[in-house]
């Protein structure tokens, strides 16, 4: 098997992760509405329960789901120029988020284990189990923009933004 084979399968099973986190959220979501305006009896851990799956589900498909030609760019200014311009941008912006997460890191690694003293109000879950997901976030990112730093500099740049070519990802 090789490296970019096992990357598509964690890349897939991540997916499935995500995609199971987005199903038990929207059945806390129901569950809610349903508690909420047909019995009258607001259940707290339905709610507690979609806000740490959100947080949860948005960092980790960042990290883990979507692709590197799937993030957000300001495609007007960077598909306007040329490919070594854009090379040279996809460079200074690896560094930047490289530079800025690992400057972050240690006080975020702070925080989280700082909140172990804390649990969420109605299911219990330690605080530092419920952040642990922006460190992991950081850390993933720091490893994906230095790579993107490296292929910026040594292979081929970022590719220019291609509207025909636009998806949802699928």
């Amino acid at each position: 098997m090789t490296f970019v084979t096992l990357l598509g399968a964690i890349r897939r099973r991540a997916e499935n992760i995500a995609a199971l986190m987005l199903l038990v959220m929207f059945v806390a979501f129901l569950l809610q509405i349903v508690a909420r305006y047909l019995l009258n009896f607001p259940l707290g851990w339905t709610y507690e329960l979609s806000a740490v799956l959100w947080i949860w589900l948005v960092l980790f498909g960042a990290c883990f789901a979507v692709r590197d030609n799937e993030e957000m760019r300001f495609d007007l200014i960077y598909g306007a120029v040329g490919p070594r311009l854009r090379r040279a941008m996809g460079f200074v912006t690896a560094l930047a988020v490289v530079a800025l997460f690992g400057l972050s890191l240690p006080a975020t690694w702070d925080y989280v284990t700082f909140m172990k003293v804390q649990k969420s109000a109605y299911l219990g879950i330690r605080f530092d189990a419920l952040f642990s997901i922006y460190v992991l976030f950081a850390v993933v990112m720091i490893i994906r923009h230095l790579w993107i730093g490296w292929r910026a500099v040594f292979g081929g740049g970022p590719d220019a933004f291609d509207p025909v070519k636009a998806s949802s990802g699928v």
